[in-house]
């Protein structure tokens, strides 16, 4: 190999040593009119743990929207901005938006460099998307992304078979599993909700619920448009 090479070969080696920031949880639930996402607030840089309560979920399109996000803060901050345009173009189809933002994301040449997946919801369907054209609608509501994503899921998916919790007090408890197994994910979960008129009762029981558990550390936020909507949320390298 020559010098030139030999050079490149040491600055990759040099690149691909440094610590990293690391993995997230991040589970998208919708199921009974209720669409709710949750993710972790730890932030891991190689072997040390740097933030606890970092904010990885959010609100789009007037609060209408709710989606989370693992991958870098600017690429995924970047996503939301084009996701934000083609709700607007679409009128607030859901579905529509993520097919054309999915498109785009896979084509365009810049785009297609981001690293991030996105899981987006509202009060009837859960998608999650990523930058090879990937738009997954789950056949049972239930999503997640992340190093904690099949704790998580694996957890939902028993919870919703064997109980009669709620969608906010399953995404709550998965989150709990998932933090207890994952060394990336902590129990510093942060919830934003959307829900049908008529679901609101059940709203109301998870907020009085969330109050009540001191096991975990909720941030619960439903309905409308979410003060720390406006708060770019912080967020770690692709998880690994």
């Amino acid at each position: 190999m020559n010098r030139g090479g030999q050079a490149l070969y040491d600055e990759h080696e040099s690149v691909r040593a440094r610590p990293r920031l690391h993995g997230t949880t991040i589970l998208g639930i919708c199921r009974d009119g209720v669409g709710a996402i949750a993710g972790d607030g730890q932030v891991t840089y190689g072997d040390m743990i740097v933030k606890h309560g970092a904010r990885k979920v959010r609100r789009l399109h007037d609060g209408e929207i709710v989606a989370g996000f693992a991958g870098a803060v600017a690429d995924a901050m970047t996503l939301f901005e084009k996701f934000e345009i083609q709700l607007r173009d679409n009128r607030g189809d859901l579905r529509r938006a993520s097919i054309e933002l999915a498109r785009e994301w896979r084509t365009d040449r810049y785009l297609r460099r981001l690293e991030a997946q996105l899981i987006v919801g509202d009060a009837e369907q859960v998608y999650v998307l990523s930058g090879e054209g990937d738009v997954i609608q789950p056949d049972d509501g239930i999503v997640a992304i992340g190093t904690g994503a099949p704790y998580a899921m694996a957890a939902a998916r028993a919870l919703v078979a064997n109980t009669k919790l709620s969608t906010i007090e399953i995404v709550q408890e998965s989150m709990r599993i998932a933090s207890e197994l994952c060394v990336f994910t902590n129990a510093h979960i942060i919830v934003e909700v959307v829900a049908l008129p008529e679901a609101a009762a059940q709203l109301d029981a998870a907020a009085a619920a969330t109050q009540a558990d001191t096991s975990v550390n909720v941030q619960m936020t439903t309905g409308g448009t979410s003060e720390a909507a406006d708060t770019p949320p912080d967020m770690k390298e692709p998880a690994t």
